[in-house]
């Protein structure tokens, strides 16, 4: 836990915001979202509530900034990732390199996972107006990225096509993230029935072969 003195500068305060965010980061590492309180997050960053309350407003605006900083990073990466594939290699190839490009990155960001699965139903709940179209507008610019980012991988599915993979793909991560991360009554459920243990769901695989599928429904079209 770090103790702060009173911020008195725009530079102090940004050094406490940043460190707000970094704590919240390292809790969801240890936690899921749902287990983050603002109470937890307070002692941890060495303020009270009331003073973390200064600098966000609310439990949930943490968590979407944190929640664009993350965002923002896998699309860093994702970029990097897809850069310079060869306009001459086949569509098959290049649509397979797309589907292992994007789950290698976001399997690699559980904590984006988490915040993604969160987003609708905890996130964009107890926030204002400005809030949300801050976060809004930087999912936004994340957004056109991405659409940039797959057309140039896969060209034949034009914006309007990676604009609805995009989209697709990202409720996909959110949903599966959540089925495949039971809570631990669940997980004993599993364990105790070799029946219902049948439709347990691994997230890697589940979202790498439902990313196929998505792709692969828009790719006929266009072939």
């Amino acid at each position: 836990m770090t103790t702060f003195q009173r911020a008195r500068s725009a530079e102090q305060r940004a050094v406490r915001r940043t460190a707000i965010l970094a704590t919240a980061a390292t809790m969801l590492t240890e936690m899921p979202v749902a287990d983050l309180s603002l109470n937890e997050l307070s002692r941890r960053v060495g303020l009270a509530k009331s003073n973390v309350l200064n600098y966000f407003e609310s439990r949930e605006a943490v968590l979407l900034e944190l929640s664009s900083t993350e965002l923002t990073s896998w699309v860093e990466e994702l970029t990097a990732a897809l850069a310079d594939i060869p306009a001459a290699t086949p569509l098959d190839q290049r649509a397979e390199q797309l589907v292992e490009a994007v789950v290698r990155t976001v399997v690699g960001r559980p904590v984006l996972c988490d915040l993604i699965s969160a987003q609708a139903s905890v996130l964009e709940r107890n926030i204002s107006t400005e809030t949300a179209l801050t976060f809004k507008r930087a999912a936004a610019v994340a957004y056109a990225r991405m659409i940039e980012v797959v057309v140039g991988a896969v060209p034949e599915l034009g914006a309007e096509g990676a604009g609805r993979f995009i989209a697709a793909a990202s409720m996909l991560a959110g949903a599966i993230w959540t089925h495949s991360h039971p809570v631990p009554a669940i997980v004993a459920a599993y364990e105790a029935d070799p029946l219902i243990r049948t439709v347990q769901m691994e997230f890697e695989p589940a979202l790498r072969d439902n990313l196929w599928l998505l792709l692969q429904g828009a790719l006929p079209r266009l072939t």
